[in-house]
Formats: structure tokens, sequence, C-alpha cells
């Protein structure tokens, strides 16, 4: 079922629907440090971006995904990228939905990726607090995951503070960025762990 476009913002960021004209601005934002990205798959150079840009909104028309572009409320620059993918519906007994079937069960939160100016700032922690924030109060999630590459110990730290659950190596899990079976560090978040994370991330925004 496809979940129709919208948009999140707080103080620092606006996470708004991805689209292709945020094309030249994404292009210049992963060309700010590629280094960065060794262990992750982020588009460098306009044609990778297009392309990137282009399979997001085909997935987004399937019904699969829900990309945004990440943009900083600061300048009004857009300086990364995430998204909603893995979008699941369960089958409740008795064949029924536990809710409306407008509104995912579970999914993952991904493909995401900053500018090397926005590391180390508020941007990536309030992204994730509104993401997840509309996906168990808005959305009402019983879970929400994340993998990384399991070499990538910035982003393994980074999902660890903000409170997600490390449940295990999933061997030869995804293409990795360098292009081999790569093993994935899973994490998630289930609705009961909500509450606290919430108010970790909201501590931390503080900070």
């Amino acid at each position: 079922m496809r979940i129709e476009p919208f948009i999140l913002q707080g103080r620092h960021v606006r996470l708004e629907p991805l689209d292709l004209r945020h094309v030249k601005a994404l292009t210049a934002a992963s060309a700010e440090d590629s280094e960065l990205y060794r262990w992750s798959a982020v588009p460098v150079g306009g044609d990778a971006v297009q392309s990137y840009v282009e399979s997001a909104l085909t997935a987004r028309a399937a019904g699969t995904t829900v990309p945004f572009a990440t943009v900083r409320l600061a300048d009004g620059r857009t300086i990364g990228s995430t998204r909603y993918f893995d979008l699941e519906w369960w089958c409740w007994p008795g064949g029924q939905a536990r809710r409306s079937r407008t509104a995912p069960d579970a999914c993952e939160i991904g493909y995401t990726w900053l500018a090397a100016s926005a590391i180390r700032s508020a941007i990536n922690t309030e992204a994730k607090l509104l993401m997840l924030t509309h996906a168990f109060e808005t959305w009402g999630m019983v879970r929400v995951c994340l993998h990384t590459d399991e070499r990538n110990a910035r982003s393994r730290a980074a999902m660890e503070r903000m409170g997600a659950r490390f449940e295990g190596i999933l061997r030869s899990h995804r293409l990795a960025a360098d292009s081999i079976p790569r093993n994935s560090a899973r994490y998630s978040i289930v609705a009961d762990e909500w509450p606290e994370v919430k108010r970790a991330l909201a501590a931390k925004l503080r900070d």
C-alpha cells in the first residue's frame, strides 16, 4: 500500500519528500567528504545521485519506502537523505489488520547519510526523533529496526546512543558499499521501549 508523502519538521531539521529537484543539492552534499561513506552506499556525483533519487521514487510508487531529503533549517540547505523502508503490514488473527491498513506495523529506518558539515550536530538526533515519533505515535508501529555494516563503528555507536538494542549479526545480509556481501549489525526499538528512547533523544537535543 502506497503512503502519501508528508513532511516532518523540528527546530533544526525538516524532512521533506525526496524529489528530483533535490539532485543538485544532494550532489553537493555528498561531495563534501566522500571518505565519510566508506561503509555506506552513498551516491557521489551527479549521475549517481540522479539514479539514487529515481530508484527511491520508484520504490515509493511501489509502496515499499518513504524517502526524505534532509534540510537544515538554519540555512535551508539540503544536506542529506533518509527513509522508512521495508514497510510491513502484518496479517493478524482472523485475517484482520490490527487497525486501518493505511498504517504499517513495522519498518526499517535507513539509507541515512549527511554531508560532512552536518556530522556531530543536532540534525541526525532530531531527524531520528521525528521519524521514530511518527512511526510509533502516528502509525502505531510495533517495531522499528536499523541495520548497518558490521564494520561501521561510527554508525553502530550512533544506533546504540539513540537507545536501539543490538539483536545480532546477519551474515552476508546485503551488498556492502565496497561491493562484497556484508555482515549487517541489526538493531531495533519496540513499542514498549519507545517512551524511554524518546526521553533520551529529547534530552540529547536539549544538551
